[in-house]
C-alpha cells in the first residue's frame, strides 16, 4: 500500500467512525418531544437583507416622505463677525509698572464665521434659526437647498429661548408646517434635518437628515444660563451635530415640531442625544418678534422648585407638582392667592411635574391672559385663575425700549469690541437716558455697567431683575473714554 492510498483509507474510517458515534448518541440518548415545530423557526439574516423582493415598510415607518417634504424648507446660515481688537503682549508687563501703552500699537483679528441652519416658515422668507447662530454678526448669509444665496435681515431675538427670526427678500420659497409638539409621544420616530460641520470644508453635508425617536420632553440642561430662560427641550436620540444648530426636528407627516439646539456631549460632536425647543413654543416666540420685535413674556411671579427636589427637606409627602418657593410682591400669583409652600399640580389643566414644564405652558401666554392654576394647599386640591403680567410688572404690550428698560434708561447688551477696548469682561450700556432718577443722578448715555450692588453683570435681564428689587442700588461701571464711576440710586 502506498502513502496515497494509506492517507485516503485513514480519512474514510475517520469518517466512518462519526457517522456511527451520532447514531449510537441518538439512539441511546433519544429525548422528549419539546413541543416545538422546527420548520417554523424563522432563519436569521443580516439586517440588510431581504429575501422578498416586494418589502414595504409597514405604515407609519417611512421616513421618505417627511424628509422629501422638510429638506427643501431648511437654509444653512453663515453668520460673519467683525475682527476683535488685541493689544501688544507687552501691555501686561508695562501696566505692572504703572504705564499704560497707548492703544495704537492694538491690532485687529481676522474676521470670523460661524454656521448653522434655519427653518423657512413663510414662502415670503421668513425664516427661524437660534439666538446664537447669529448673535452679534454683522452679517448674515442664507443659502437654500437649491444653493440661491441672499442676505438676511434679523427681525429679532429672544436669547431666553434662544431663538431667532431673520427675513430675507424672495418669494415663492418652499416652507414648512408648523406641527404641535404637545402631541408628541415618547417613543414616537422624530427625523433631524439640517447642515452639520461647515460649508465649504472637506466636511460639508448641507442637506443632511437623521432619524431617532423622543426620549424624553421638558428636559431642562441648564444650557441658557438667563435669568428667564425657559428650557423645556424635546430630547431625541437624532444624530444632531455642529452646525445643525436652528435646523428642523420633523415627525414623519413632515411637520415641523422642534428647533434642535444643542447636544449633550464630552467631545461638542453627537454623542447620543440631542434636544430641540418644542414648536408650540417655537410658534409663540416667533409671532411675537414678527409683530412686536420683541417678546411678550408673560409671568406668574415665583420663585419655584421640583417637588422631588425639595420633598425630604421640606417634609413633603407628595410626589409631583411644583413647589412654590416664594411669591413674587404685586405679581399675578400674589393677586391669585398663591403663597409659599403651594404645590402647583396644573396649568390650564395640563398636569406639571417639574419647573421646565411650567415654564414652558406660562411662557406659551402673553401678558394680560388669564390662566388656571390648580394647586394643592395642605393636602386640599384649590384651582385658581391668574391673570399674567409682563417683566414691568403689568399687561401692556411691550416694544424694544420699554421691554429694555427701567425708570427712563434704555438698557442694550455692550459689544465685545466696547468691552475690549475697555478691558472689560462684560458689562451692559445704557443706550438712553429719559427723564427719571438716573438723569437726574447725571448719567449720561454710553456708560456701561459693570456691577449692581456688587454683582457682575452680563445682561440686560440681570440688570434688570437687581433694579427691580427696588431699594438703594450702588451702580458700578465705565463711560467710553475709560473713566470709572459709581452712582447710589434709590427707588
Amino acid at each position: 500500500m502506498n502513502k496515497k492510498q494509506f492517507f485516503l483509507g485513514l480519512v474514510m474510517a475517520s469518517f466512518l467512525g462519526a457517522i456511527l458515534a451520532v447514531g449510537g448518541m441518538q439512539l441511546f440518548f433519544t429525548t422528549p418531544d419539546s413541543g416545538v415545530n422546527q420548520q417554523s423557526i424563522t432563519p436569521a439574516h443580516f439586517t440588510n437583507y431581504f429575501d422578498d423582493k416586494d418589502f414595504t415598510v409597514p405604515d407609519g415607518l417611512n421616513f421618505v416622505y417627511a424628509a422629501e417634504v422638510s429638506t427643501p424648507t431648511v437654509v444653512h446660515i453663515q453668520s460673519t463677525f467683525e475682527g476683535r481688537s488685541y493689544a501688544n503682549p507687552m501691555d501686561d508687563f508695562w501696566e505692572f509698572f504703572g504705564y499704560r501703552q497707548p492703544d495704537n500699537n492694538q491690532k485687529r483679528s481676522p474676521q470670523s464665521r460661524g454656521f448653522g441652519s434655519g427653518v423657512i416658515i413663510s414662502d415670503d422668507g421668513y425664516v427661524i434659526t437660534n439666538n446664537h447662530v447669529i448673535d452679534n454678526a454683522g452679517q448674515i448669509e442664507v443659502t437654500l437647498a437649491d444653493k440661491r444665496h441672499y442676505e438676511a435681515k434679523l427681525i429679532g431675538t429672544d436669547p431666553n429661548t434662544d431663538l431667532a427670526l431673520l427675513k430675507i427678500e424672495a418669494k415663492q420659497l418652499p416652507y414648512i408646517n408648523m406641527g404641535n409638539s404637545d402631541d408628541l409621544r415618547i417613543g414616537e420616530w422624530v427625523l433631524a434635518v439640517g447642515n452639520p460641520f461647515a460649508q465649504g470644508t472637506q466636511y460639508d453635508l448641507t442637506s443632511t437628515v437623521t432619524a431617532g425617536i423622543v426620549s424624553a420632553k421638558a428636559r431642562n440642561i441648564n444650557i441658557l444660563g438667563r435669568n428667564y430662560g425657559i428650557e423645556s427641550f424635546i430630547q431625541t436620540d437624532a444624530a444632531v451635530n455642529p452646525g445643525n444648530s436652528g435646523g428642523a426636528l420633523v415627525n414623519l407627516k413632515g411637520e415641523l415640531v422642534g428647533i434642535n439646539t444643542a447636544i449633550a456631549t464630552p467631545s461638542r460632536t453627537f454623542a447620543g442625544y440631542s434636544f430641540a425647543i418644542p414648536a408650540t413654543l417655537v410658534t409663540k416666540v416667533i409671532n411675537d418678534l414678527k409683530e412686536y420685535g420683541v417678546v411678550q413674556r408673560a409671568l406668574l411671579g415665583v420663585q419655584i422648585a421640583d417637588v422631588a427636589t425639595v420633598a425630604e427637606t421640606r417634609d413633603i409627602d407628595e410626589v409631583g407638582g411644583v413647589y412654590v418657593v416664594e411669591v413674587n410682591p404685586n405679581s399675578a400669583a400674589e393677586e391669585a392667592g398663591l403663597e409659599q409652600g403651594d404645590i402647583i399640580i396644573k396649568i390650564g389643566g395640563t398636569p406639571v411635574n417639574t419647573s421646565s414644564e411650567l415654564q414652558e405652558l406660562v411662557g406659551r401666554n402673553s401678558p394680560g391672559d388669564q390662566i388656571d392654576v390648580t394647586y394643592k394647599r395642605e393636602g386640599k386640591e384649590y384651582t385658581t385663575k391668574a391673570m399674567l403680567r409682563n417683566l414691568q410688572g403689568n399687561t401692556a404690550v411691550l416694544t424694544f425700549d420699554s421691554t429694555n428698560s427701567f425708570d427712563g434708561a434704555v438698557f442694550k447688551e455692550a459689544d465685545q469690541k466696547d468691552l475690549e477696548n475697555l478691558d472689560l469682561r462684560a458689562g451692559v450700556i445704557i443706550d438712553q437716558v429719559g427723564n427719571g432718577k438716573w438723569k437726574d443722578e447725571g448719567i449720561k448715555p454710553g456708560f456701561i455697567i459693570t456691577h449692581v450692588n456688587k454683582t457682575p453683570v452680563d445682561n440686560v435681564d440681570q440688570v434688570l431683575e437687581l433694579l427691580r428689587r427696588r431699594g438703594g442700588n450702588l451702580i458700578e461701571g465705565m463711560y467710553p473714554d475709560g473713566e470709572q464711576r459709581y452712582y447710589a440710586i434709590g427707588w
